[in-house]
This record gives C-alpha cells, structure tokens and sequence, in this order.
C-alpha cells in the first residue's frame, strides 16, 4: 500500500511521502486555524508547511514540479499563506488595527520586489549564458569573466520567498503578545532582506560580468577549430537518461589515431559526460552546428539513431559512420536509419551477417568489421571460481518502448531467476544490476525492479545471521572497515578533481577553465581504479549486492563475476568477451531451438524459460569444469560476434578510420577536380568595360574559385557547405 501511495504521490521515499501528506494537509489546518481562530494552532501548521516545503524542494521531489502545473506552485503556496496571515489578523479583530494594515503593506512590498528579483536572475542567466559548452578547448581569444556567487543564483525563487519568514513570524508573535513593534521589525526585516537581495544581483547586470557575445564565441571556436585541426569526430545527440552511450566510447576516442573531437547536442549531457581528455563541443542549435568549421575533419562517428543526426550527416566533405552503443540481436541493431551513413561499424561477422538477415538496405560492402576496443578491460574467465563460492550477475535490459515480451526478463522472469539463484542447493552470491532505463516506461516494470532488489536485501540479512557467514564477516571486518574509509578518502579527492577551477562555477566559467590537464587526468584514472578495488573489498565476497549508478561500472561487474544471467542486449556480446558461462532467458517462449534461431548471441547461451528451472545448468558449469558442455561454443561465437583476438580491437578501429578518411580524401579531391575542370573561359574585367557597369560575372568567378579552394574566404559561402556547389 505505501509503495502504491508513493508511486502515486510521484515521490521517490517513505520520508518524501510523509513530508507530502504534512504539505497537502498542512494547508487545510492553516485555514481552519485562521477561521476559528487559534494562533498557536495556526503557527504550528505554517511551520509545518514550510519545513514540508523546504524538503520536497530538498530531495528534489516530482511532486513539487507536479503541483506547479496544477496552479499550486511554490510562490502560490507562499501568497496562500501570507492571506491566511491576513484572515487570521481579521478574525483576531485586528483589521482596524496598525499591525494588519503594516502587514498588508509588507506582504504587498514584497510581492512587487519579486517581479524585479525574477527578472535580474533570469537576465543575469541569460547573459552568462553561451551559445556553446566547451572541455578542453581553450577559448582564450574571447574573456569569460567567473560567475556570480552559487548563493545567489542556486533556487534563487526558494530564497527569495523565504525571506518572508520575518515578517510571518513578527506578525504572529506580534498578535499573539499584543507587542506590535515585534510586527513592524518583523516586516522591515522582510522588506530589507529583499532590497538587499535584489541590490546584490544588480552588479552581475555590467558588461564586465556579462559573457560574450554569441557571434565573439562562435568565431573565437572556429579559431580554435582552425588551430587543432580534428580529423575524427564522435557526434552524440539523446536523452538525459543516454549518456552511457557517449561515455563507452570517451576512451576509444582519446586512443584513436589523428585529433579527435566529441560533439554534442544537449547541455544537460555535458555534466554526465565522463571525465576525458578529448577536446569536447556541445552546440545546442543546429545553425550554430551547421556553421562550424569543420572542414578539416574526415571521419564522423555516430552512436545512436536520432533525428539530430541530420545536421551533421549534411557535410559531404567528411564520411558518416554508425557505430552504434553495443551489438546485440535486438531489432535496434538493424534499424533502417542506418542506410543514411557511409559505413555501418560491427564488432565481427555476425554483425554482417545480421544486416544480411534483416534485408533492411545496408550493402554488405559498407559493413566493415572493427571489434569492440571498449571491450579491453574485461578479464578472461580461468576456469575457476574468483571467490570460495559463485558470483552470478543479474543485469536484464530495460522493457523497452513496446510491450514485446522478449524486450526483457525483467516482468515475467525476474523474480524466479534471482529467488532461483538465492535458493540454490550449493551457496551463491548475487550480484543484481539492472539496465538505467528500467522503469522509465513501465510502471510494472519499476515494480518488479524494486521487488528484486527488496529480494536480494533482505537476502543479504539473512545471510548476515548465518553463522558461518558471521564468522567470515568477523575475519573480514577490519579490512571492511579500511576499504569503507579508504572510498571515503577517494571520493573526497575525486569531487575535488571532478570541476576544475573554482567551486560554484556556472556552465560558461567551466568551459573557460575545463582544459586539459594530464597529471589531473592520470590522477583521477589511478583513483577510479583504487575506487574499484577498495569497493569490492568494502563488502564480503559472499554478501548478495544490487549495483546501481555509473560506478561501478558494468565491466568490473563482469571480472567480478563467474556467471551471468541476461537478456538479448549487447550486456551480452559483451560478456561473451569474458569466455564465462552465461544464461539468457526465452521470455517470449519461443523454444530453444527457434530463440537460438533467431538471436545469435544466444547460441552458445543456457536458455532459460520464464520460470528459470534450468538455472541449475548454468550453476554446474560454473562449479565444474567438466559439466560446462558450452565451452568451445562460446570460445567460437566470441570470435564470430566480437571478431579475432589479433589484431587488436584498437587496430582494426584505427585502420577502418584511416581506410574511411582516406576514402574522404580522395571524394573531396575528385570534386576539387571536376569543379576545376568545368571552371568558365576568363571573361572581360568588367572593371575595363567601356560601359562602367559590371555583368557580375567577377562575383561567379569568385565563387567558382571559393567552390575550389575552401580555404579561401567568402562572406556568402556556408562553412563546411560542399566545396561542388557554385551559388
């Protein structure tokens, strides 16, 4: 019932819930109090309402955005209450006194200073503002001064309003001991604080704190362009819930060969984009985008289908590749779309072959085979378990955006597969980490989430009351207890290396100092990689665990890990990477034979049926050696997914960006020359014409000459536009 009522209430806890119910009912009891009226009773309820308020707001509750679009936003909570402050003097008879007509008068003050308080923040935003979000690009030609104090401008709405509380508090004490001075300091107080605050946002309004001016930005970019010169670029558009898809390629972009560039589309992403030293561009408007110059760049990479795609794909002069965020048998991995870019990447043949399969347009010969080099940091399976006993990771994909049964395991199988495993005859440890789009479509599909990891919770309980467990929990607690303090010590040292410069920073003042900084950069890999180590040994290896959020990450999940049980997704080519026995559950019943048919990834799999019976096969092949029947399969179908050992993943990836560039090369070229060679006879100077009046012909011959040398400066020409077309 209580997670009914939270789901309901869009709050994300028991306490959000409960500050929820105090909010809604605080606001009756306010009005009743006022009507009856009852000062104290009315106090105790505004103070109930505010601190509710306050929290809501804390945690960041949906809620709270709900109610503004039902016309109960936060100012009009604040005005509701400050009219029961008004009722409540009316009902005490104070109308015709000097207290009501000051409190009037303030609460009437106050509201006019918020107009003017609104208007400096949103002014002051605006004009620190950028039309571009940089990393590692050093924007030095164009002066970004730092931004206005973070106290100013973070929930400057929340504070603005608050400073009511003066005046409320003055005005009932004043009621209620008859001292109307408490009242009058109480408003004045109120008052001050605001044109106080309001003062203090002005100076930010000088040009001298402004930002520059979009056209100053964009041209001090395209110098910058012109100077690095980027030959490969990884152009990434999505939600705010798809920055893993940027983010599995950030280190194969900072190892390819040539000078790389990230380019995206969404300044909320930038803030999840992870760490790198690759220089990074979000430009949010496509004009802007359009007019970059990028005319040095040849190869363009593209992790996902989405309509933002179509502004980059317009440049001719560079080659357009999908190389997608993981290879799977979903339906996903065929999409049409694709035959919109040059070459399509694939792991191995079986990406190819599935092109084939699909009949969806792509030619064969615009597939090229380029490993996975994200890939490398998995740890090939010994053949033994890593621990006294085995580590199975559960990681289902998410339900997907249509109701399919075989999108994921999650709604029909979920359940049986973890009680299956917690309940095995032989001891177990799982370990459940599910996709980060779980549940943002299907509130069933949340459900069933939030009941396995209540599972596997309370699992750990009971596993901690064992006494053979105890012992070991006794034996490991010290090291515990060192590896907790040290990820203390960790994460403290990564907040301070996350933003360069100073603390508070806002977006613009970040893309002025976020450059480069090697020593920073091999520090924070060599505190990610002590982060890891220290969390696995923070938990004993026999403790059920549910890992969610960025880190750790899905691969240290696997090297930590004997066994996995998954869905058709590319968590499963991945895997296969590993060489361990692995399951995957046929949620669509559609029979092993028809499923192993029809999924690639799944052939060399343990198939599981809704209710997971044959899990006990996966867990044979992991404690023995001799009773894993699927070994050479998966030793076979990791090459045909994920292509050979040698060579390297990174070498095909950088000779399939040299071949491609190479073929961009020769297109641009083959264009110079035949725009060359249809260039008109010289005509007459049309300055020498007996007549004094020019024909234009000089222009078409600038234009010709600007077609054929795109170096060469034009005010009509439309940088990175293609070089064949005379306008």
């Amino acid at each position: 019932m209580i997670s009914t009522a939270i789901r309901l209430a869009r709050v994300g806890s028991r306490s959000e819930l409960l500050a929820a119910i105090l909010m809604v009912l605080g606001y009756p009891c306010v009005m009743v109090a006022a009507l009856l009226p009852d000062i104290w009773l009315f106090a105790a309820a505004t103070a109930v309402t505010y601190i509710a308020d306050w929290y809501l707001h804390q945690r960041g509750s949906y809620l709270i955005n709900r109610l503004g679009k039902v016309r109960a936003g936060l100012s009009i909570r604040f005005l509701l209450r400050q009219l029961m402050v008004i009722l409540l003097l009316a009902r005490l008879d104070l109308a015709e006194e000097p207290l009501f007509y000051a409190a009037v008068a303030c609460f009437l003050v106050f509201y006019g200073l918020q107009a003017p308080h609104g208007a400096l923040t949103t002014l002051i935003k605006l004009r620190r503002t950028l039309p571009i979000v940089t990393r590692n690009v050093d924007l030095h030609a164009v002066r970004i001064p730092d931004a206005p104090p973070r106290s100013l401008l973070y929930r400057s709405s929340e504070k603005m309003l608050h400073l009511d509380l003066p005046a409320v508090v003055g005005v009932l004490v004043a009621a209620g001991t008859g001292e109307d001075y408490l009242g009058y300091i109480g408003a004045g107080v109120t008052l001050l604080l605001a044109l106080g605050y309001n003062a203090l946002l002005v100076p930010y309004l000088r040009r001298s704190r402004r930002a520059p001016s979009a056209p100053a930005v964009l041209k001090a970019l395209d110098t910058w362009l012109g100077e690095y010169q980027p030959t490969v670029v990884l152009y990434f558009s999505g939600s705010n819930e798809s920055a893993y898809q940027g983010n599995m390629w950030l280190d194969t972009m900072a190892a390819v060969e040539g000078r790389p560039l990230i380019v995206m589309r969404e300044r909320n992403l930038v803030a999840q984009l992870a760490d790198t030293s690759v220089p990074v561009v979000c430009v949010p408007a496509g004009t802007h985008l359009m007019n970059m110059n990028l005319s040095t760049v040849r190869v363009c990479l593209y992790p996902a289908n989405v309509g933002k795609n179509i502004h980059m794909l317009r440049v001719p002069t560079m080659k357009h590749v999908f190389i997608g965020h993981g290879d799977s048998d979903k339906l996903a991995s065929v999409n049409p779309y694709s035959k919109v870019y040059d070459e399509v990447w694939t792991a191995g043949r079986a990406g190819r072959d599935r092109y084939a399969l699909a009949d969806v347009g792509i030619r064969d010969e615009d597939i090229v085979e380029v490993g996975r080099p994200q890939l490398a940091p998995i740890e090939s399976w010994t053949g033994t378990t890593r621990n006294p006993i085995p580590t199975v990771l559960y990681a289902p994909t998410w339900e997907g955006w249509d109701d399919n049964p075989g999108n994921t395991s999650l709604l029909l199988a979920g359940e049986n597969i973890v009680r299956r495993l917690l309940t095995a005859d032989s001891p177990v440890r799982v370990i459940y980490k599910p996709h980060p789009f779980t549940g943002i479509r299907s509130a069933k599909a949340k459900a069933v989430d939030a009941r396995i990891k209540a599972l596997v919770a309370k699992a750990a309980q009971d596993r901690a009351t064992e006494s053979r467990w105890a012992q070991e929990a006794s034996a490991a607690a010290a090291g515990q207890r060192a590896a907790k303090a040290e990820l203390v010590r960790i994460e403290s040292r990564l907040a301070e290396l996350a933003k360069p410069g100073r603390a508070g920073g806002d977006e613009s003042e970040e893309s002025r100092v976020a450059l480069a900084d090697p020593a920073r950069q091999a520090e924070i890999a060599a505190l990610r990689t002590e982060w890891n180590d220290a969390y696995w040994r923070s938990f004993g290896w026999w403790e059920h665990k549910t890992v969610t959020g960025a880190r750790p990450k899905l691969y240290d999940c696997f090297n930590q890990s004997d066994a996995m049980v998954s869905d058709i997704s590319s968590v499963v080519s991945d895997f296969i990477a590993s060489g361990k026995p692995y399951a995957v559950t046929d949620s669509a019943e559609l029979g092993a034979d028809e499923f192993k048919r029809q999924n690639t990834a799944v052939r060399a799999a343990v198939i599981l049926s809704n209710g997971a019976q044959e899990i006990d096969q996966l867990l044979s092949a992991v404690a023995d050696p001799a009773a894993d029947s699927l070994a050479e399969a998966r030793h076979e179908l990791k090459t045909y997914l994920l292509g050979p050992d040698e060579p390297t993943s990174m070498e095909q990836f950088d000779a399939a960006v040299r071949a491609l560039a190479a073929k961009a090369e020769a297109r641009n070229a083959g264009v110079a020359q035949r725009v060359g060679e249809q260039l008109p006879e010289p005509l007459p100077d049309p300055e020498a014409a007996s007549s004094g009046a020019g024909d234009g012909s000089a222009e078409i011959i600038a234009e010709v000459e600007v077609a054929v040398d795109p170096d060469t400066p034009s005010p009509d020409a439309e940088i990175g536009a293609d070089p064949s077309v005379i306008r």
